[in-house]
């Protein structure tokens, strides 16, 4: 009978450390990897396009008069953005745009037409990332050029000045962004033909870009 039940404990001691040994040398299946979140840092460029509205005040001595001149524009932009760890996004961003926002007049018998025409700025931006909702301030240096068209002959002046505003891009995949924005800008005066021309805009854009 001993010698039965030291049977049966020997067998069992066997399977368990059988048992253990197999357990030690099944493979464990590796942790997935956590998924990155998405970051706006990078380099960036894009098209834009939109309506402005320009409020243009012309004065000579003793009389001054203003008028609207407002229309459509379609553009590029290209920037740079760095998102720090606490979800702030610094950038650095540059645009180019033509303007169709002029008026014609009628002198005397003699056709003029006045209105702004290339249009750019380069602007400093803060912002907050929300994951792929990025919203952001800007303002910078922004310029424009005025013309006035009369008897074949176009003179050109170009206006500087500054520009404010916000927008929010967001990101549909990791490299394609849609965007809407807002700016103020004021261009300063000017003189033409000895007139002063001072000369301010309301622009709202929507664009589309691709993040590198």
């Amino acid at each position: 009978m001993k010698f039965l039940f030291a049977s049966v404990a020997v067998i069992a001691s066997t399977l368990a450390v059988s048992a253990h040994a197999a357990d030690l040398a099944t493979p464990t299946a590796p942790a997935a990897p956590a998924e990155a979140g998405f970051s706006w840092t990078g380099g960036y460029l894009g098209v834009n396009g939109g309506a402005g509205w320009l409020n243009g005040d012309f004065s000579v001595p003793g009389a001054s008069t203003s008028d609207k001149f407002n229309g459509g524009f379609i553009g590029g932009f290209a920037g740079f953005n760095y998102q720090l760890s606490n979800n702030v996004v610094l950038g650095v961003e540059g645009d180019l745009n033509y303007n169709w926002n002029s008026n014609n007049y009628d002198f005397f018998g003699t056709k003029v037409k006045v209105g702004t025409d290339v249009a750019g700025s380069v602007r400093a931006r803060v912002g907050y990332a929300f994951d792929r909702t990025l919203v952001y301030a800007t303002g910078g240096w922004t310029a424009t050029r005025g013309f006035v068209k009369a008897l074949g002959d176009k003179e050109t002046e170009t206006f500087n000045g500054w520009t404010v505003g916000a927008g929010v891009d967001y990101a549909f995949t990791n490299n394609i962004f849609a965007r809407a924005e807002y700016r103020f800008s004021s261009f300063g005066d000017k003189d033409f033909y000895g007139i002063k021309a001072d000369l301010d805009q309301h622009v709202i854009s929507v664009g589309v870009g691709v993040k590198f």
